[in-house]
């Protein structure tokens, strides 16, 4: 098959197209038949067409899908414009004769350049839409003059407008071409105006063309990561300086993330961008722009890329595993650590870190080429893993790199644990019997647990120990303690003590069997007490449940003696007796009997005391089957039930002996319900095994019985036997559902109904009130609720409501919470955000109480004039905590309000009401009480007693009046006559006594009357103040006393030691050491040790405290003591005084001052000894008015004495004041003389 080029040529041009249409239409193939060689005519093109330019020209062209070949292209030169139509296609010129080259088949896609053009003229909205007449005007005239100016390009093949945009006008044109040279570009673009209307106003310097798949661009690597140093390459077969680099449409320049590197050969340009280090943030569009350009043309070869940085992720195979060290099966087959990425990366590398306490290496295993991990197979060995660092975390780190400068790395956590040798011991050896205490030790060599857990297995059944109270746990070293300090036969079995660290768990069990031994309290006794008659038999009678198995020895104890005893079974009990004969008969007395219980393990317990009242020679008044007694004599029975004297029930009966038969005195006992269910409370909760389990479902029956019984309730052995059970079942965390909690609250509300008032006042005269444990119950209660879905709900009663709130670890809200009973009274609780964030992970819980506040034991003169508030805090705190309450007033006529808690630990464990840590403050009808502690708060408050003076008041106020001017009036008269009375040592000393014990009296005076006058008026003092009047007014008084002891001495010295002379400074010394010395070490010691337990002064005064510090004897003691001394004292100077003498006295003057001395402490040590005797009687309670009387008379008027006996009686004193008054007379008669 051959291509043949025939050369055709015409004379006359008008026959070329038809010509053109007689091939096309010419059907083929053709067969003919040419010098004997047959030949077939397949297809005619016509490729080429020259027509005439010129006498030697020609001017030729390409047909349609023709094109010049490339070698040609620099050679050829375009036909004039002016000899080619518009319409026609490119040609060039050619000199006839023409012997080729010819045009040939265009193979080679065309390439597509974008350009674009401006237009100097206003943009119009209508070149936005396709379809308006204008954008089509436009797009037809501009692709008119373009067809006919990039006709010329090598494989031209058209151009099309593509789109108009504002900035003027900018024309977006498209131009398929083959790969046409810049000039030949330029000279096309040169051309298009002229097949252009001037109208457009062509802008010739801004055709730009844009050739975006002549580029070559590559990226390197190929998988980016962040950290990774990135290669950018672009490359074009072509020679331009200028490039420009872009990410998304900022230009980057070099910088210290960025360098760009230009390579310009002869036919190709090159630009390589480097980034360094790159992020996430430098993922993105990335183009390169060669540009060339003259004055007419802009070319711009652009290729963009999007690459994507990615992170370099490791997996591993575990981020957190255990290792047990000692496992046989570790030291065999040790644990494969492994981290790996989500690709191949043939450049990978990786390598292994370890960091830990205990250093277990291992070695490297790299499979990067198949799987792309690193392996690391650990070398466990036991002697580096010891007991005391179980637990130990070691951290593997695996770092891979990726070759191009990314790095990555991930930590595997391994947990070093140790199978623990745990031991168990026990307090006892292996049994123990009912009633007694017990514990087991569980020790683990390992003290890094996780937790610890106790069960017992009692045949098939398991139970788990879940009781906080009896459990105790610590690390160093790691022990649990199991203490049960009641064992019942829930307590008997195998224990297991396990110890767990994350999977692992070691434990060890030891068996307890616990044998039965009956409950001191389930030992009835008959009788409880009972009066016996001289050599009269007296039946004892012990009684215990017949459901026990086990054979006790039983004896009865009298006075230290045992016997032996005789048993009867009844049909509910076993019945242990003895008749006892009392042969001593000389006089009354009182005798104690109890059995004893032993069983087959020799442990024992007693019952309670029988009391045995002797009544030897008296006439028994009755005597029946109850027993024997005289006339008033009471008998107290164990309770029966009527219809089974064999079953006995909890509680007792009084029986008085009354017109010779026995009158039932008081019934104590309880009611067969609420036995019941103490008796089940006992056996429930005092194991503690399942108590919380159990305790929702208890207290619902316990609510139950309560609100059916209520007529029972008001008996005071069923209202304690209650008690006893909340008290009980309060130390049991429970978890916080609405229903038990109203069940609890409900139970509280029956009990403290208004019908139960007078058995409270027979149960609060207990060594501990009923009353005051059934608070503590409660307090309990709420201090154990554990939140339900981080909640605790507010729950009602009728008498009760709670309140509560869960402190997270990032609450930042106030504690405040509103309580209104049904009286309308109210009490709001607010703890603020300060001290809530020190409460992370805590429980906080307010209860508020109507009624158990008026049922508490209190002062006569004394009321809670509000609600009873308890909060509770769970998370234990050591520091101050801050709390504000506002109670409003029940009664608004009661005054002197007091910020009271209820403190437990009062009155040997009784309780009471206290007010340390507290301050009120009132406003109108309600009080504010700031405390710095949590517990159980109200107000206390007493009634106006402003107008109520009394005649110890009057005579206090007024004594003390005229003290203080008489005080006054001693030191102006001391100080007057000074000179005149202090010429010798022994009366210098005397009056510097007499002028310290006036000033401090007067100090001491002024101080207490400003007090007692604010208490007086029901004024509230502020606690700092009162703690500064109670000192100064304590330290003045012993000042006072000291003095007066310094003035005994210095007598008794110069009347004892008569030929022995001291010094004035000397003794001035002493006696300013011991008259303001002493006092002030004694105030100081009382205040540091009272005041940090706020018991330094009294509740209602400011004075020293008695009831709960017994500060006041640092008053007492030293007052009496001195008192005491100067008694001595005057009696060794009245008689040194009324003794003979023989011979000469010494100086006169001298005698005269020891005889005055003698006779004022003669005087004022009995008024001192008087005064301060009576106040020690008033110290007594219940003692004589008339003694307050006296000692507030004497009291009180102390200083007239001082200033009557001391200084007016004194002649020397008298003297000067008279020589004084002389002095002052004449000293005014020389002055009228001089100036007549």
């Amino acid at each position: 098959e051959y291509t043949i080029d025939i050369e055709v040529s015409l004379m006359d041009s008008s026959f070329l197209e038809p010509i053109k249409d007689y091939f096309k239409n010419l059907n083929l193939p053709v067969s003919t038949n040419i010098s004997n060689v047959e030949m077939t005519v397949s297809n005619i093109n016509i490729t080429t067409v020259c027509l005439p330019s010129g006498e030697n020209n020609s001017c030729c062209s390409c047909e349609k899908g023709y094109a010049w070949p490339s070698a040609v292209c620099s050679d050829l030169i375009t036909c004039p414009s002016v000899s080619l139509a518009p319409d026609l296609p490119c040609g060039y010129m050619k000199e006839m004769p023409f012997y080729g080259p010819y045009c040939e088949p265009q193979t080679e896609e065309p390439i597509v350049m974008n350009m674009s053009v401006r237009l100097d003229t206003d943009f119009r909205e209508d070149l936005r839409n396709s379809s308006s007449e204008l954008y089509k005007k436009y797009k037809s005239d501009l692709e008119k003059a373009f067809n006919a100016s990039y006709r010329c390009l090598p494989g031209f093949v058209s151009a099309t407008v593509t789109g108009f945009r504002p900035g003027s006008v900018f024309v977006n044109y498209e131009v398929k071409a083959g790969a046409a040279s810049f000039d030949q570009i330029a000279n096309s673009n040169k051309i298009v105006p002229q097949f252009l209307d001037a109208l457009y106003r062509l802008n010739q310097a801004t055709f730009t063309t844009e050739i975006t798949n002549e580029t070559n661009f590559t990226v390197s690597p190929a998988d980016i990561f962040k950290g990774d140093t990135v290669r950018l390459i672009c490359e074009i077969n072509s020679t331009s300086e200028n490039v420009t680099w872009y990410h998304f449409d900022q230009i980057i320049s070099t910088s210290f993330r960025y360098s760009i590197e230009r390579q310009v050969s002869r036919r190709t340009s090159r630009s390589i961008l480097k980034i360094f280090n790159i992020t996430m943030k430098d993922s993105g569009s990335y183009s390169c722009a060669f540009t060339k350009s003259n004055q007419l043309y802009t070319l711009i070869y652009k290729a963009t890329k999007t690459i994507a940085v990615s992170l370099l992720c490791i997996t591993t195979n575990s981020d957190d595993t255990s290792v047990t060290c000692n496992s046989p099966e570790m030291q065999t087959n040790s644990p494969l650590l492994s981290c790996c990425i989500d690709r191949h990366l043939p450049s990978l590398t990786g390598d292994w870190k370890v960091n830990g306490a205990i250093n277990i290496t291992g070695k490297i295993n790299k499979r990067f080429s198949s799987e792309n991990c690193t392996e690391y197979k650990l070398n466990i060995n036991e002697s580096l893993c010891p007991p005391e660092k179980s637990g130990t975390v070691t951290t593997y780190t695996c770092e891979l790199q990726t070759g191009h400068g990314a790095r990555s790395s991930q930590n595997i956590r391994v947990t070093y644990l140790r199978t623990a040798h745990v031991t168990i011991s026990s307090s006892i050896n292996s049994s123990v019997s009912e009633g007694y205490a017990f514990n087991l030790t569980c020790e683990s060599d390992v003290s890094n647990y996780d937790s610890i857990s106790w069960k017992i297995q009692s045949g098939n059944n398991t139970k788990t120990v879940d009781c906080d109270t009896c459990i105790k746990n610590s690390t160093s070293p790691a022990t649990s303690v199991l203490t049960v300090k009641t064992a019942t036969q829930d307590w008997n079995g195998t224990y297991f003590c396990t110890f767990s660290q994350k999977n692992l768990e070691s434990s060890a069990n030891v068996t307890i069997e616990v044998l039965s031994l009956p409950l001191k309290q389930n030992i009835l006794i008959d009788p409880i007490a009972a009066p016996i008659q001289c050599k009269v038999q007296q039946a004892l009678e012990c009684c215990i449940s017949a459901n026990t198995m086990e054979d006790y020895n039983v004896t009865f104890v009298v006075q230290q003696n045992g016997f032996q005893v005789g048993k009867k079974k009844g049909e509910n009990s076993f019945c242990y007796m003895y008749n006892y004969t009392e042969a001593e008969c000389s006089k009354e007395k009182e005798l104690t009997a109890y059995c004893k219980f032993t069983n087959r393990i020799g442990q024992e317990v007693n019952s309670e005391s029988i009391r045995l009242h002797l009544i030897p020679d008296k006439e028994v008044s009755c005597s029946n089957s109850l027993g024997i007694g005289i006339e008033g004599s009471t008998l107290k029975k164990p309770c029966r039930q009527p219809n089974n004297t064999d079953d006995f029930t909890r509680g007792n009966i009084i029986y008085k002996c009354s017109n010779k038969s026995w009158k039932l005195e008081r019934n104590d006992c309880l009611s067969v319900e609420i036995k019941n269910l103490l008796t089940s409370a006992e056996v429930t909760f005092m194991s503690f095994l399942e108590a919380k389990a159990n305790l929702p479902n208890y207290l619902a029956e316990l609510k139950e019985e309560t609100g059916k019984q209520q007529s029972l309730i008001n008996c005071s052995a069923n209202l304690g036997a209650i008690v006893t059970i909340l008290d009980m079942v309060s130390s049991i965390p429970v978890d916080a559902e609405e229903l038990t909690i109203q069940n609890f609250l409900s139970i509280v509300d029956f009990i403290v109904a208004d019908s139960t008032t007078e058995a409270w006042e027979d149960l609060n005269k207990e060594d501990i009130p009923k009353s005051s444990l059934l608070l503590h119950s409660v307090e309990n209660f709420s201090l154990r609720l554990q939140p339900v879905n981080n909640t605790i709900p507010p729950v009602s009663a009728k008498t009760l409501q709670l309140q509560g709130m869960v402190v997270t670890e990032n609450s930042s809200t106030d504690y405040n919470k509103n309580f209104r009973s049904k009286e309308n009274l109210t009490v709001n609780v607010l703890i603020g955000e300060t001290e809530i964030q020190t409460l992370q992970n805590s429980t906080i819980v307010s209860v508020m109480y109507s009624k158990l506040g008026r049922i508490l034991p209190r002062n006569e003169s004394e009321y809670v004039n509000g609600l009873l508030i308890t909060t509770t805090v769970s998370s234990n705190r050591s520091q101050k905590f801050y709390i504000n309450m506002t109670f409003a007033k029940r009664n608004l006529s009661l005054k002197m309000p007091q910020c009271v808690f209820w403190n437990f630990t009062l009155d040997k464990d009784r309780g009471g009401w206290d007010t340390h840590g507290c301050t009120p403050t009132e406003v109108e009808d309600y009080v504010i009480c700031s405390c710095n502690h949590l517990t159980s708060f109200s107000i206390l408050m007493s009634p106006d007693k402003s107008s109520q003076v009394t005649f110890e008041g009057y005579i206090t106020y007024i004594g003390l009046a005229i003290s203080i001017l008489s005080l006054a009036a001693c030191i102006i008269i001391e100080s007057l006559v000074w000179k005149y009375v202090t010429n010798n040592t022994t009366s210098y000393m005397r009056h510097v006594c007499i002028l310290n014990i006036a000033t401090s009296l007067l100090i001491a005076d002024i101080w207490f009357i400003v007090t007692a006058s604010i208490n007086d008026q029901n004024q509230q003092m502020n606690r700092g103040i009162c703690f500064v009047a109670t000192f100064f007014i304590h330290l003045f008084y012993l000042c006072v006393f000291f003095w007066m002891l310094s003035l005994g001495l210095i007598l008794f010295y110069r009347l004892v030691f008569i030929l022995h002379n001291t010094s004035k400074t000397a003794q001035k010394t002493v006696a300013f050491c011991l008259g303001y010395g002493c006092p002030f070490v004694i105030a100081v010691i009382t205040i540091a040790v009272t005041l940090p337990r706020n018991n330094y002064t009294r509740k209602d005064v400011c004075w020293l405290n008695w009831k709960d510090s017994k500060a006041l004897l640092a008053f007492v003691i030293p007052a009496l003591i001195i008192v005491a001394m100067n008694l001595f004292i005057t009696a060794v100077v009245i008689i040194k005084i009324l003794r003979p003498t023989i011979g000469d006295r010494s100086n006169r003057q001298e005698r005269n001052s020891l005889f005055q001395i003698g006779k004022s402490v003669a005087i004022l040590t009995p008024l001192l000894g008087l005064t301060w005797g009576f106040g020690l009687a008033t110290l007594i309670e219940k003692s004589h008015q008339a003694f307050h009387i006296l000692f507030a008379l004497l009291n009180a008027l102390q200083g007239l004495f001082i200033f009557v006996f001391g200084t007016l009686w004194d002649k020397k004193i008298q003297e000067a004041l008279l020589k004084r008054n002389s002095m002052s007379k004449w000293s005014s008669q020389q002055t009228k003389v001089r100036s007549l």
